[in-house]
């Protein structure tokens, strides 16, 4: 579900998970570890956390996709990144065959991004991820309508976070049963302190959010700024509500969408001197 390919053929073998087991490998008092097949629908297991009452996964509701992915693109949203659980992957070495677990650490977890994005990207197929979560839920209120949302739901705790998150995702994003699309196609912009600061005096009501000397600013903004929220050509476009996600309104091609991507990114580029990069790998 995070793939786009390019051509309207692909010449090569494409291999789907089938493995959808979810299971609890051991605890104590204050965590648990569930470990989950690569063929998990995300959501699925999101939602078997927080009926259980195990906190950790509730921001992450609603991305679509499957628990395979999670390793490589380091998924996140409403404040919580999967790095913040992992605790570990195993995964198959498609040269040798052979299995290798992976901890957080060997991920080299970044920002939408990891080792298999990167050094190791295409050399392994993941087949299970493991994720410690707690049993007491210290909650993540802090990003977006997220704390002003999850007031209307009164039973609180991770199943009100999940209701929330669910809420504030169907109100912007499209259904992607009746609208092609694939998430959000661009990374939010890490700016350095001086780009920031240029920028802020521009444009003093820019969003934003600080992680030391640097400041995440909302892709979907600067798209909104270049006039392109609801654009579209032909059978592709920008979604009207979310403009991080691009839309296949049908019948288009991988060529299309890539051709609608690189002309946001050249005038996100002439307007605000940022780049923008992908979250969707492009297969050729």
């Amino acid at each position: 579900s995070n793939l786009l390919f390019v051509n309207d053929y692909y010449n090569g073998l494409i291999l789907h998970s089938r493995m959808e087991t979810i299971e609890v490998l051991n605890e104590d008092e204050n965590t648990v570890c569930v470990k989950a097949g690569s063929g998990v629908e995300w959501d699925d297991l999101v939602a078997w956390t927080v009926e259980r009452n195990y906190g950790g996964l509730e921001n992450l509701s609603l991305i679509p996709g499957q628990v395979g992915a999670t390793p490589v693109q380091n998924i996140g949203a409403y404040g919580v990144e999967v790095k913040d659980v992992l605790y570990n992957a195993e995964a198959i070495e498609l040269l040798s065959g052979e299995k290798r677990v992976f901890s957080n650490k060997d991920c080299e977890f970044a920002y939408r991004d990891s080792v298999f994005k990167n050094r190791l990207r295409g050399k392994y197929i993941f087949t299970s991820v493991v994720f410690k979560l707690s049993k007491f839920p210290v909650l993540n209120l802090s990003y977006g309508r997220v704390a002003e949302v999850y007031k209307k739901y009164p039973e609180g705790g991770v199943k009100a976070v999940r209701k929330a998150v669910i809420e504030i995702r169907e109100s912007k994003l499209p259904d992607t049963k009746k609208l092609g699309n694939a998430g959000s196609f661009f990374k939010n912009p890490v700016l350095g302190e001086e780009l920031f600061r240029s920028l802020q005096k521009q444009y003093p009501a820019m969003p934003y959010y600080e992680s030391g000397d640097q400041y995440k600013v909302p892709a979907a903004w600067m798209i909104d700024q270049c006039g392109l929220k609801g654009f579209r050509k032909g059978n592709v476009g920008v979604h009207v509500d979310q403009p991080l996600v691009l839309v296949n309104f049908g019948g288009a091609s991988g060529k299309e969408i890539l051709e609608l991507a690189n002309m946001i990114i050249a005038k996100v580029k002439a307007r605000f001197n940022v780049e923008l990069y992908p979250e969707v790998n492009f297969i050729a």
